[in-house]
């Protein structure tokens, strides 16, 4: 019989990092994904056959490059457990810096005509995938009203099935980017494709649908479009936040400044890298 230990030990020796063979194990045992020292303090317990059957077609999954989070089916994403699949991307930490730029833009009360000064901020996330960033901004900014979209009704089942386990009222518009919607919104943010054809770090992302990641020879083609969309839809003083890869903050202020926008600045993520940039549609 195998134990606990000399389990996470084989999955160490088939490469996974311990963190994933841990969560795995846990998983398997049908215990709190967090309770790492669980394992620590039952290292010596024998695994069931079936928990170690499971295990091993799980871990063999996870040395080919499927993504944790579609194994376990959730992913931690800024407080909110999200359950997620092969149908939308697995959110990534780095989009919590898009959120927590966010939401000091909706800690501002919008700039408005005196007669709405009570109006609730309208915030629109474009291309929600599993509606990380929507349902994260819903959650902490329970008096906004925030609309999510998607070009795919697969990711929208996605994301509405997680609206409504969190209970969470976020709305849900089957869109690409802004073409169903019309605004105006204070707030404008996305994580759209944004990586290059053909480069490749696309060889190691299989297992994710190549739609959410790819656009265009330089991956600008999405966040172009976005931007020559948002003014029409945003309200005066309201702001756009991009994500984008790790190159290409200078070349999204670019387009930004190009279409008009003022104060565009970039905000970098905890390696200190630029990964968001956004502007403010002027009065």
């Amino acid at each position: 019989m195998t134990t606990l230990h000399e389990s996470l030990q084989h999955a160490q020796a088939l490469g996974l990092a311990r963190i994933d063979a841990q969560m795995l194990h846990l998983h398997a045992l049908g215990r709190d994904l967090h309770d790492r020292a669980w394992l620590l303090a039952n290292g010596t317990d024998h695994l069931p056959a079936e928990a170690l059957a499971q295990l091993t077609l799980w871990l063999a999954r996870r040395a080919a490059g499927e993504p944790l989070a579609y194994i376990t089916g959730t992913k931690a994403f800024f407080g909110l457990d999200l359950r997620v699949d092969a149908r939308v991307l697995d959110p990534r930490p780095d989009t919590e810096t898009l959120v927590e730029w966010a939401l000091e833009r909706l800690t501002e009360p919008p700039k408005r005509a005196v007669t709405e000064p009570n109006q609730a901020p309208q915030v629109l996330d474009l291309g929600t995938g599993s509606g990380a960033i929507a349902l994260a901004l819903q959650h902490r900014r329970p008096h906004a009203r925030v609309t999510a979209v998607d070009a795919s009704t697969d990711a929208l089942a996605v994301a509405q099935a997680n609206a409504q386990r969190l209970q969470l009222p976020v709305q849900f518009v089957h869109s690409h980017w802004m073409d169903a919607v019309t605004g105006p919104f204070d707030l404008i943010v996305s994580n759209p494709p944004y990586v290059a054809d053909g480069d490749p770090h696309l060889v190691a992302l299989t297992h994710e649908p190549l739609q959410a990641l790819t656009s265009g020879a330089d991956g600008l083609n999405d966040i172009r479009q976005i931007i020559a969309q948002a003014p029409s839809r945003l309200a005066p003083c309201g702001w756009l936040l991009l994500e984008h890869g790790w190159d290409q903050a200078a070349a999204v202020q670019g387009l930004l400044r190009q279409a008009g926008f003022e104060q565009v600045q970039s905000k970098p993520d905890l390696a200190g890298t630029d990964r968001c940039t956004g502007g403010l549609w002027p009065l």
